[in-house]
This record gives structure tokens, C-alpha cells and sequence, in this order.
């Protein structure tokens, strides 16, 4: 009897090493691959799974590495661990580095966003984008060759007025092997431009067109095959806001969700290639936040203090999934839904529905410290990357939440 990893660099080891940092959120999925009856049991974290009977049954459990060492992972049925189900989890001192594969760092900070334009006339707003084609960090040890507007994932966040007019100038490095374009939801006329915007390499477009309806909106590639262009990180927002603009918040964040279809299962390590053939039937490998696992927790997690003021500017590039967008541990004040923000925002909404090549905006006020998840509530997308961190420095224990009875009441 032996453990067997799953994917990635414990792939088919017998009783594998577990290796993780310290601070991180570690998630153990156990699949009974025989029928008998079998758990995992980590004592030293006070963590462990369900019993898993059925052949193919599962059961996951999480826990935060706060210990560092070498701690024994192993099967409390009685003589299981005796029959060779054990093995070790090692804890590592401080935070894991970057890799050292030279990738780029692609991910978008999602506080990297222009601020609030406030109350001015209309005017001409110029908009520079560079479509790049690099090798990316996609996770730990492996990496993609992602399609970019100006090197990361998502686009530059876009925001203008209603009434601006918007030049947009398009410009294909010499050394890029694609012909690129863009395509802007927030355009009135034929292809959003893309159209116009078809760029050879070494070449530069230019397209303009008038903001006529306020709201946030999708812009992404639109060149042959565009799922192509999109699932390789081309897709971002524009905002156009109405006249006197929106509501004021302490801090904005801008996040998008996105697939990506390799040929080698999740987890895998190395270069990363795109299989085309698990594009268009739609399987895809990965689900990210801003282009990468970890993108928003380990590298870019959201940063903010208890009772402040929250906004995200939240869209999907896709090319092919719906998310169900929602924060653990908070209720959204406001939501501006479909990213209309002319019709009056919904109150008190937990989870928001997100079509591909739609976005949306939620508002939110922060009432206690803590790290608060973010996620598509199609939670198995959790398993294949898709989370975030909004760390909120506060006090964790207060009348809104606290560990025990409630005060002042004899418990029952």
C-alpha cells in the first residue's frame, strides 16, 4: 500500500516529498485508486482528509504551512501506515522565489490601473498599444509563450469619458511571427477596428473612434483564430465612464479570468505549447487570473485596510468559459451588472455571473481584517489555478465575526 502523486514533478513517485513554502496555502486531493478504505493525516497541522472508500472517491483538504520542518504525512487506518502509506511534507523557510528560468513576469498588478478622470470636457485620448510575443512565467517551473498587448495580461487598463474620442495606435514589433489586431466592445462601427487595426509584424495601425455609451468593456485580438489570439493573453478592459464619473472608492482593482489549453496536463513543467485541438473543443489546462497560477496570490495578491472602500473592475477575456466571480467572506454592496453603469447597481449580491468577452464592476466596503479568496464559483477552477488574494490589514476579531460564542450569551 503507497501514496502515488498526481501530476507535476510527483508524477507517478511512490510516497512522494511534498515541497511547499512557508505562508502557503496547501491543498492535498486524495483519489482512492483501489477500493479500500483510506485517508491522509498530517499530525502535526491537525489536518487531515475524509476516509475514501469507493474506488475513484476523493476528498480534499487545505491548511496554512505556519511550521516549518519536516512533518509525516500518512494513512490512520489501522496497519495501512505499517504497510507503507507515509511520507514526508517539507516546510521550507520563507516565501518561494521566482523562478529562475529568465520568463517574464507577465502578470498584471491589479492595482496597475489609471485613476478616476473626474469632472473635465471631452477630449482626444491616445492610446498606445504594443503587441509583444514572449516566453512567460505560467507557474512554478513551467512557462508559455503568451501573445500580449504591451507585455502583460491582462491589456492596459483603458479609461476615458463619455464623448472622448479615442486614437489608438496599434504597433507589431519587427521580431513578432503573428499578424495581430483589436477589436474594442466599446467601438460603434465594423469589427470594433479591428477591421482597420490587421497588423503585419513591423508594422503600426491607427484607429479611431468616438466613446459614445458609457460602461467597462472587453477589447482582445480579433485576428484569425481569435480564441487563438485570446486564450494567449490578448484581451483587457476599457472603462468609459459617464459625465462626473463614478462613485469615489479608497482603492480599484482591475482582474480578468482567462483559459489556456496546453498539450501537457496541468502541472507540468518545461515549456508549455498550445494544442489547438483542446482549444476549439474546449478543455482547457488552465484557468488563471491575470494570465498565471499565483498570479494573485503569490505574485500580486490585492492589498487593503479594514474599512476601506473596495472596487474591481472585473471582466473575462475566455475565449470560452462563463465565470461566476465571487469574493469568500464578502457580500457585494454594488454591482454595476453586465458593466453598465448607467442603469441603477444592484445591492447585496454574492456571486456574479460574467459571460467570455463580458465585465462587470463590484463595489464593496471592508469591515474586518483577514485574507479573503478570491474565485470562480465553479470551484473545481480552483484546482486548475484560479485564485486570489485580497489581504485587508485589520482587527480579525470584532462583532461582525469572533471565534467562540457569541459574547455576553452562555453557550448553548
Amino acid at each position: 500500500m503507497v501514496y502515488v502523486g498526481v501530476g507535476g514533478d510527483i508524477e507517478g513517485k511512490v510516497n512522494p516529498t511534498l515541497m511547499v513554502h512557508e505562508g502557503e496555502l496547501v491543498q492535498i486531493n486524495l483519489i482512492n485508486g483501489e477500493g479500500a478504505e483510506h485517508d491522509v493525516v498530517i499530525d502535526q497541522y491537525a489536518a487531515r482528509s475524509s476516509i475514501v472508500v469507493g474506488k475513484n472517491a476523493s476528498s480534499t483538504f487545505s491548511f496554512t504551512a505556519q511550521k516549518t520542518g519536516q512533518f509525516a504525512y500518512f494513512c490512520s487506518i489501522a496497519g495501512h501506515r505499517q504497510a507503507g502509506m507515509e511520507g514526508l511534507i517539507q516546510v521550507m523557510q520563507g516565501p518561494r522565489e521566482a523562478m529562475s528560468s529568465g520568463a517574464a513576469d507577465i502578470v498584471r498588478d491589479p492595482a496597475d490601473l489609471p485613476g478616476p478622470i473626474g469632472l473635465r470636457p471631452p477630449k482626444v485620448v491616445r492610446v498606445d498599444l504594443e503587441t509583444t510575443e514572449l516566453v512567460g512565467q505560467l507557474s512554478n517551473g513551467a512557462t508559455y509563450t503568451y501573445w500580449t498587448f504591451n507585455s502583460k495580461v491582462p491589456g492596459p487598463f483603458i479609461r476615458v469619458r463619455v464623448g472622448d474620442t479615442v486614437e489608438v495606435h496599434l504597433k507589431n514589433p519587427e521580431n513578432s511571427v503573428m499578424m495581430h489586431s483589436v477589436d474594442f466592445h466599446a467601438a460603434t462601427g465594423p469589427g470594433g477596428g479591428a477591421h482597420t487595426t490587421q497588423t503585419e509584424p513591423g508594422k503600426e495601425t491607427v484607429v479611431t473612434f468616438k466613446a459614445l455609451k458609457p460602461g467597462v468593456y472587453v477589447y482582445h485580438c480579433a485576428t484569425p483564430s481569435v480564441a487563438h489570439h485570446i486564450t494567449s493573453g490578448m484581451y483587457g478592459l476599457i472603462l468609459v465612464e459617464p459625465e462626473g464619473g463614478l462613485p469615489r472608492v479608497d482603492r480599484e482593482f482591475y482582474v480578468m479570468q482567462g483559459e489556456l489549453y496546453t498539450v501537457a496536463a496541468f502541472g507540468g513543467t518545461g515549456e508549455q505549447e498550445m494544442d489547438y485541438d483542446k482549444l476549439i473543443s474546449e478543455r482547457p489546462e488552465y484557468f488563471v487570473f491575470n494570465g498565471a497560477v499565483g498570479s494573485l496570490t503569490k505574485a500580486h495578491p490585492l492589498y487593503a485596510n479594514a474599512g476601506e472602500t473596495v472596487r474591481i473592475f472585473f471582466g473575462v477575456g475566455g475565449p470560452n468559459f462563463t465565470s461566476s466571480f465571487h469574493v469568500i467572506g464578502e457580500i457585494f454592496d454594488q454591482v454595476y451588472t453586465l458593466g453598465s453603469v448607467t442603469a441603477p447597481p444592484v445591492t447585496n449580491v454574492q456571486t456574479v455571473t460574467v459571460a467570455p468577452g463580458g465585465a462587470t464592476i463590484v463595489d464593496f466596503k471592508i469591515d474586518r481584517g483577514g485574507q479573503y479568496v478570491l474565485v470562480d464559483h465553479a470551484l473545481s477552477r480552483a484546482e486548475r489555478g484560479l485564485a486570489g488574494y485580497l489581504v485587508v490589514d485589520g482587527p480579525e476579531n470584532d462583532e461582525f465575526m469572533h471565534e467562540g460564542p457569541a459574547k455576553g450569551e452562555p453557550a448553548k
